[in-house]
């Protein structure tokens, strides 16, 4: 008996937050198990490497990846679409993986786009936000055929992905196209079609989860609060920046102080933002008498913008300050026992294809070529990428290496005035 317990106390882990046992490389581990639990970080994810989604990564591009965020400790990713190869590709990627290495272990959040008929005015058709595409059907079918084919990896389905925040003015729906769906894919895993522990959210703003402006206080939502197994929630301080900067800037007793601590200042700062949007969401679901997991399913800070987080806008976007976002988001969010889907794993030039220097290109922890930014330095020293490639480069440092041409171009926030 002693032999067995001290085997099983090497072997698995406690997941904090539901008190679970969690063993290392487990068939059958499941939503409740991983996310939440600190040595499963979890990442966004898109391994588009043009100007262009026309141009789908191929399995082995997928599989390279895979390796590097596998290296870095990634073992949840979270896509967006079924609509387009990848999604599929990155299932059978990280299943050849699997077969190839029995220790290989990578788990996917999967994405289902949802939007409103007539979204994105291709045919210059006014989008229609009281009915929802014709496609839905078809994108919730293909992710239900890819979540039975690929069990083992497709923990969690997130019906849209900020599909019912109202600046989403392209596509956004109402919240009863979302429960529908949602209520559509818990029905299947009572019938047993689906599996009963797969998880079912959606992933969206935290103003869309009822932790902003009342006017999204409706019956629907509360419903969908109600139907999910956990709330999906989006925070971006980083846009706030520019668009509501009641947390931004240096104040005047920072006047005097280093250039590092201005930053830390702000940063610090930017990280409570997010903080009480997160609270602001618990308090809503609360209101409600729902207790359920709540986690970061979208948040991220770009390391670069010519635009208007850029230095002629907010002076937020270096990798200086990407790397102190990412490094406090994962202090909280794993003290808290709450997963972050970081965003992004690596830049995606294709997001804004016209404009190069727009902050939606800069986002990834990588660049497209395989350069890891200043927040993975020391896990280049500490040699965690060695015999990895992206696109056949080896990883190395943005500035090769060198802080003090990074910090050459890190800005400090304009001072902070009274009427912010």
């Amino acid at each position: 008996m002693f032999a067995i317990l001290l085997v099983l106390s090497c072997h698995t882990n406690i997941n904090k937050e539901n008190n679970s046992v969690v063993t290392k490389n487990q068939p059958n581990l499941n939503a409740k198990d991983i996310l939440g639990h600190p040595e499963y970080l979890a990442i966004s994810y898109g391994g588009y490497r043009t100007t262009s989604r026309d141009d789908q990564p191929s399995i082995n591009d997928l599989k390279e990846d895979m390796l590097i965020l596998n290296a870095m400790g990634v073992k949840i990713l979270r896509t967006y679409n079924v609509h387009l190869d990848q999604a599929a590709n990155v299932l059978e990627a990280i299943r050849q993986l699997k077969d190839e290495n029995a220790n290989f272990e990578m788990y996917v959040m999967l994405g289902i786009w949802i939007d409103c008929k007539n979204a994105f005015n291709w045919d210059n058709v006014k989008p229609d936000h009281n009915q929802e595409s014709e496609r839905n059907p078809v994108e919730v079918q293909t992710a239900v055929m890819l979540a039975k084919k690929y069990p083992e990896i497709v923990k969690i389905l997130a019906v849209g992905n900020e599909a019912m925040v109202k600046w989403a003015t392209a596509y956004y729906v109402q919240p009863g196209v979302i429960l529908k769906w949602v209520n559509h894919l818990q029905a299947l895993k009572k019938s047993g079609e689906l599996p009963k522990d797969l998880w079912i959210t959606s992933s969206d703003n935290f103003a869309s989860w009822g932790g902003g402006d009342s006017e999204y206080h409706v019956e629907d939502l509360e419903k969908l609060i109600h139907a999910v197994d956990y709330i999906s929630m989006h925070t971006y301080p980083m846009h706030d920046t520019h668009y509501h900067p009641v947390f931004w800037g240096i104040s005047e007793t920072e006047t005097n102080t280093s250039k590092k601590v201005k930053i830390d200042s702000v940063m610090l700062r930017a990280k409570v933002y997010a903080m009480s949007q997160y609270e602001a969401v618990k308090t809503y679901m609360k209101s409600l008498g729902v207790d359920k997991p709540i986690h970061i399913g979208e948040t991220g800070w770009a390391s670069y913008s010519g635009g208007l987080y850029g230095n002629n806008g907010s002076k937020a976007t270096d990798e200086y300050k990407e790397a102190l976002y990412y490094q406090q988001m994962r202090e909280w969010t794993n003290e808290a026992g709450m997963s972050c889907f970081y965003f992004e794993a690596f830049d995606e030039h294709w997001k804004d294809a016209e404009n190069p220097k727009g902050s939606e290109n800069h986002f990834g922890l990588f660049t497209i070529d395989g350069k890891a930014k200043y927040v993975l330095w020391d896990l280049v020293d500490k040699g965690l990428f060695k015999g990895l490639t992206r696109n056949g480069n080896p990883i190395t440092k943005t500035y090769n290496g060198n802080i003090d041409e990074l910090m050459k171009e890190v800005m400090i926030p304009e001072l902070k005035t009274q009427s912010k």
